[in-house]
């Protein structure tokens, strides 16, 4: 089984959503989750795992048999991003002609980004902006969630990443999104506490209110 999409059932491709957004899983829990039984998502999960696309590892320390606990691999990130691959070829001659110009090209990006997103969240508090974000990355791709934490505190939940390709050759992407995420919430302190190129299963970002904030 190839790790192209087009070779994935509907079912398989939600088992990866699925896992993605929740880090991780045993086939019961997936079942729950999918509302399929338990057989047929370990048959679901047999052809993934021979596929590269998760990969397990045993719960301990409950009684009886130890169960397996599922996690999505690097390989599924290419499933979410099927266009990485000419975006990394594009910015590889770019970068032949002129180092520099990969640098801008993400920076012009990040402005473009940041002007569109501040017209959609004007005027909300923090909060609803925060939400709104989490939002328009889950639209773009990102399988993104947000949580809040308490006191001001956030956690924006990156389980995907729809420039992987190029994310994993041009660090320039990912603080384009940081600096985003600054740019829209500049009464917020933003930090990345979590990154999938660095091998964690998400980019988190923690979100805290500056003193004085509404």
């Amino acid at each position: 089984m190839e790790t192209d999409e087009t070779v994935l059932s509907a079912t398989q491709r939600h088992v990866l959503e699925t896992l993605k957004r929740h880090g991780d899983a045993t086939a019961e829990e997936l079942a729950g989750y999918l509302d399929i039984s338990s057989s047929a998502v370990r048959q679901h999960l047999a052809a993934l795992r021979s596929a590269g696309l998760i990969a397990a590892r045993q719960e301990r320390g409950n009684a009886g048999r130890p169960a397996d606990r599922y996690h999505a691999t690097a390989l599924t990130e290419r499933l979410f991003a099927p266009t990485g691959d000419l975006a990394v070829e594009l910015l590889g001659h770019l970068d032949d002609e002129d180092p520099t110009l990969v640098d801008r090209i993400f920076t012009r990006r990040r402005r473009k980004l940041v002007e569109r997103a501040q017209i959609e969240v004007e005027g909300l508090s923090l909060t609803d902006r925060v939400a709104a974000l989490a939002a328009e990355l889950d639209a773009q791709g990102y399988l993104a969630d947000f949580q809040e934490t308490g006191d001001g505190h956030y956690l924006i939940n990156l389980h995907g990443c729809a420039v992987w390709a190029v994310a994993t050759r041009y660090n320039q992407a990912c603080e384009a999104e940081l600096g985003f995420l600054r740019d829209i919430l500049p009464d917020a302190t933003v930090q990345r506490v979590t990154h999938k190129t660095a091998g964690a299963h998400t980019c988190a970002y923690r979100i805290s209110a500056n003193a004085g904030a509404a």
